[in-house]
């Protein structure tokens, strides 16, 4: 922060008890109001596109003052994001509601605050957003968290220290994916060509690919031109040529052509774009397709489970679902008093940055810090102490209790969900091993459950060292190996190493493929490749992507490091208060609204009394 005035930053506190799950912070909303009310311009921050929707909605149900809100997240059309931020630019609206769409490239002297909804899940992107308030050298960035249950609360005052420290959370560099420099390799081929040892040299001259050998690097330019051993007798997948001059070269000007309609590494699920179609006069329901305004795009998953007069929420708007018409959803406003669905994202959850992650379980830890949190936070964790115990910064507290006719395990690593989620997936095949049947897992940002039909606590007692093993490092070999080869997730990894690396190309010239048609391509491919070339290319990529994305296997690897020999067991008669939070994750549906909150809030109170009576 040096250079400039200090940021000026808080955290939301309000009257009401904030539960202990959920993201939508809509307790917060009418303080919110007000704050937008008692500033020029502000940009209000949410961490997904579906939470923006939501907010956006809720705010302008609120908006009795009628104030110009408006809303902007990336799949909106680009025409409309447009027209927002020149809006915003003249002064002409007093609040935005964004995702990290507006997190960079912004310099609205007029915007004087920032509001953060929902933990910021890593300091650096805290004060990135935080820096769009006064964006002038002289004057304070303004900026106010708003969590939305009370672990964010959490969340949110060891960011709040970080940034008052300028302490950022640093990600670890990542290995160069050997899908991307496929792309690359055939991106030089288009471009007049490559020599192998000078490109090579070139190579690893990055940081990415410093440690790439000389043999793996030939297994790549094979790939290219051949497409591998297994698809070596397709002339499809032959891309490149090596010419007497020793120079690789692209085979023909089609392969150029559809590099250049593929290139790209971002590969997002395939979407639809959504049009506000015009229906014909004396005939609802009826409409005329490619007419209309586009509003943006949703996911082509998301718009395959409408059926004809579903509605659902998007643009800031309620729409009703009329059909699809080729690439395109017809919709239409829908009246009144409905309730709608809300589209679904992939890729749109931020896991709990490491460094995020150390400080929360420090705050946890040391009860001399428990005075600088919000007093139903502390209320909170005593009262998880007087029932249970808190965990120290590098221990593992394992709870074992009954309920209703199951036994849960929860376990609290504080890494993130996507740590957690495969920790969840590995876990249970060890329990189904040990006879205990598990019967599935829930994973928040914090915890993690696991109910069976045996007794955890029962065989915890007769073996002191069940959990030890349980919990081994060597379940990163062995047991995470036989579920990739099991899991549906790897042929979605899989998918889109084979985009990147030109394997399957879904545009071509005035047409493109639709999901399911890259779906069918690629799991063919993928079922080929496993049994005939298990060490192909795009398979070790699809592991290494696994490996460090969605699976978050580097940073589960290091917390099993951090905790051999200081698991903390409790084994309980009920539901502790902690482990309350991830208990109402089991069996929980993406769902937003007043009904789905007061349903999640009985579920809440029902545990909390278990818990504490």
């Amino acid at each position: 922060m040096q250079g400039g005035a200090r940021p000026d930053l808080a955290m939301l506190e309000i009257d009401a008890t904030l539960p202990l799950s959920g993201h939508t912070a809509w307790q917060s909303m009418p303080a919110i109001y007000d704050l937008i009310l008692a500033h020029r311009m502000v940009l209000v921050f949410v961490n997904t596109r579906l939470q923006a929707e939501y907010t956006f909605q809720e705010l302008w149900r609120i908006n009795e003052a009628s104030l110009p809100i408006a809303l902007h997240h990336g799949s909106l059309d680009a025409t409309q994001r447009r027209r927002v931020e020149a809006a915003m630019a003249a002064g002409q609206l007093r609040a935005i509601v964004c995702t990290a769409t507006l997190d960079l490239g912004i310099d609205w002297g007029d915007v004087d605050l920032v509001v953060n909804i929902g933990a910021p899940k890593g300091a650096s992107r805290i004060m990135q957003r935080i820096g769009r308030a006064n964006h002038r050298m002289d004057e304070p960035s303004k900026a106010v968290l708003v969590p939305g249950n009370r672990f964010e609360m959490l969340e949110c005052r060891a960011a709040l220290d970080a940034v008052e420290e300028a302490a950022q959370d640093t990600p670890d560099a990542r290995i160069g994916a050997p899908d991307v420099l496929a792309q690359h390799v055939l991106g030089m081929a288009c471009a007049g060509g490559f020599e192998p040892v000078a490109f090579y040299e070139e190579i690893v001259s990055a940081a990415p690919y410093a440690g790439l050998s000389w043999e793996e690097f030939e297994q790549v330019v094979d790939y290219v031109a051949t497409g591998g051993y297994a698809l070596r007798a397709y002339e499809r997948f032959a891309k490149i040529l090596r010419g007497a001059d020793g120079v690789w070269r692209v085979r023909d000007a089609r392969v150029a052509q559809q590099y250049r309609m593929n290139v790209g590494t971002i590969i997002e699920a395939p979407r639809v774009k959504v049009r506000l179609a015009r229906t014909l006069r004396g005939r609802p329901g009826t409409v005329v397709p490619r007419t209309g305004r586009v509003l943006g795009e949703v996911e082509e998953d998301f718009a395959e489970t409408l059926t004809p007069g579903d509605t659902f929420l998007f643009a800031g708007e309620v729409l009703r679902f009329e059909g699809l018409a080729e690439d395109e959803l017809m919709a239409t406003r829908a009246g009144p008093g409905t309730d709608p669905a809300i589209p679904s994202y992939a890729g749109s959850k931020f896991p709990l940055s490491t460094f995020l992650a150390a400080r929360v379980r420090a705050l946890i830890a040391d009860p001399f810090e428990w005075d600088r949190l919000p007093e139903q936070v502390s209320r909170y964790l005593l009262q998880q102490r007087r029932r249970s115990v808190l965990p120290g910064e590098r221990d593992l507290l394992v709870e074992t209790f009954p309920r209703a006719n199951r036994h849960y395990l929860t376990a609290f690593p504080f890494e993130g969900r996507l740590a957690h989620q495969t920790l969840g997936m590995l876990l249970t095949r060890r329990l189904e091993r040990a006879g205990l049947r598990p019967l599935g897992f829930a994973a928040n940002d914090y915890g993690i459950a696991v109910w069976t039909t045996r007794d955890v606590s029962e065989r915890a007692a007769l073996d002191p060292g069940f959990l030890d093993a349980l919990f081994a490092q060597d379940m990163l070999g062995d047991d995470l190996e036989a579920w990739l080869d099991e899991s549906a997730m790897m042929k979605r990894t899989f998918r889109q190493c084979a985009v990147i690396a030109g394997l399957i190309e879904r545009r071509y010239p005035g047409q493109k493929k639709t999901g399911r048609q890259v779906t069918v391509s690629t799991d063919l491919i993928y079922d080929v490749l496993r049994k005939h070339q298990p060490d192909h290319l795009l398979l070790r990529a699809a592991r290494q992507d696994a490996a460090t994305g969605l699976l978050d296997v580097r940073r589960l690897g290091v917390m099993l490091e951090r905790i051999q020999g200081r698991i903390i067991h409790r084994a309980l008669d009920r539901v502790s208060p902690l482990s309350v939070s991830v208990m109402l994750e089991i069996g929980r549906e993406r769902v937003y609204g007043e009904g789905a909150d007061e349903i999640l809030a009985e579920a809440e109170a029902q545990l909390l009394e278990e818990a504490l009576g």
